[in-house]
């Protein structure tokens, strides 16, 4: 081909390279951007979370119990519930040892932080029938494990010089129930571990989890929580003799209308309610949707004389599983609270961490309430559950 001298030849560049070459440059100034965008946001995020006073401060002693080379706690020690007497902060856990059996266990604490004491034996046992009755089907359960069964997260209410304990008792085959006890004050605190006989207080052939005695009378009656969600479930008695093995409470279960109406991403209250010039204090357990594999803490105020009436609700959780000992366990990402007490003005959070382990985490009581108040209400949602 002749080509003029005063011509310069120019090749013709295919649309789809021009396209390529427009690509490659532009970019990596959008991905910068949208990075920095996102960096922002979750920056933003953080801090909004720092400055928040509902935020619980987790203790630099964390864990503050863990499994020992005692036989019966060797595995786990978790899921403690709390009680503030004598001077003193009393510690209840949960333990499995080397027989896979459920006990509890006790340690003492003077700052809220530090362990002075514990006992060398477990302070309570739950002693259920081991025949394992095939007549009755088994059921598919796990609760950080335990499967030799005994008795699981126990919550303790003092009232008046007696000392209530509510707990899951699971017979290691067919039965998850709730079981109540008691002891007298002095006889806890002289470490005379002189527990009533239990009695179930939740009906056979139904699972059920997370119950917990209100520390004071309401309108003159005792009253225990057994459900938030779908809706606030309490029942009332003028003595607690009435649940006699063979009076139960009837609370929503897998087999109950009510079931597949529930927030399947609220898992249930968590220590008794503390009382408050605004109302119950309580704290609970919840995931979240994008979460579901993350046990959270949330907080809520009922109301004083009406407690199935919701004043307050945290808009987002106020603890989650983000440290090593809340992640490296039988299960990962869990916090799981079953005890609280207030102590020089503070908010003492006892917690179980991964299903291993106990911790603390605490708040100024104050700045708590006060930033909870603020909160809008919002109501426990209700999600539909296609069965």
């Amino acid at each position: 081909m002749v080509v003029s001298k005063n011509k310069k030849i120019i090749k013709k560049i295919p649309k789809s390279a021009k396209k390529k070459k427009l690509v490659k440059k532009v970019a990596p100034k959008k991905i910068v951007k949208e990075n920095v965008k996102k960096i922002a946001k979750k920056t933003k995020k953080i801090l909004k979370k720092k400055s928040s006073h509902l935020e619980l401060k987790r203790s630099i002693k964390n864990p503050i119990i863990s499994p020992s080379d005692n036989l019966w706690e060797s595995k786990a020690t978790f899921n403690p519930t709390a009680l503030y007497a004598d001077g003193k902060v009393h510690i209840i856990y949960r333990a499995i040892g080397d027989s896979d059996n459920s006990v509890l266990g006790y340690a003492e604490s003077n700052d809220g932080f530090t362990i002075q004491n514990t006992f060398p034996k477990p302070i309570y046992f739950h002693f259920m029938n081991r025949g394992n009755n095939t007549s009755v089907p088994s059921i598919s359960y796990v609760s950080g494990g335990g499967w030799g069964g005994g008795c699981e997260d126990p919550r303790v209410t003092l009232l008046g010089d007696t000392i209530y304990m509510t707990y899951t008792a699971f017979d290691g085959w067919g039965s998850v129930r709730m079981a109540l006890t008691s002891i007298s004050l002095k006889d806890f605190l002289d470490k005379c571990w002189n527990w009533k006989e239990p009695v179930l207080i939740s009906p056979p052939g139904e699972i059920h989890k997370n119950w917990v005695l209100f520390p004071e009378k309401i309108n003159g009656k005792y009253a225990i929580l057994h459900s938030i969600s779908p809706t606030i479930m309490i029942d009332y008695f003028n003595s607690l003799s009435e649940l006699d093995g063979d009076n139960f409470i009837h609370s929503i279960h897998q087999n109950s209308p009510l079931w597949i109406k529930r927030d399947r991403f609220t898992r249930g209250v968590g220590p008794s309610p503390i009382e408050t010039k605004y109302g119950w204090l309580v704290l609970y357990h919840k995931m979240e949707k994008d979460e579901t594999y993350r046990y959270k803490l949330w907080v809520m105020i009922l109301d004083k004389k009406d407690p199935t009436k919701v004043l307050y609700n945290s808009t987002g959780p106020i603890l989650e599983p983000d440290l090593w000992y809340e992640n490296e366990g039988y299960k990962s990402g869990v916090v799981y609270s079953c005890g609280v007490v207030i102590k020089d003005g503070k908010l003492f959070v006892y917690y179980g961490g991964a299903d291993k382990v106990s911790a603390v985490a605490t708040a100024d009581l104050g700045k708590f309430l006060e930033e909870l108040i603020h909160h809008k209400v919002l109501p426990l949602k209700i999600n539909s559950i296609k069965k």
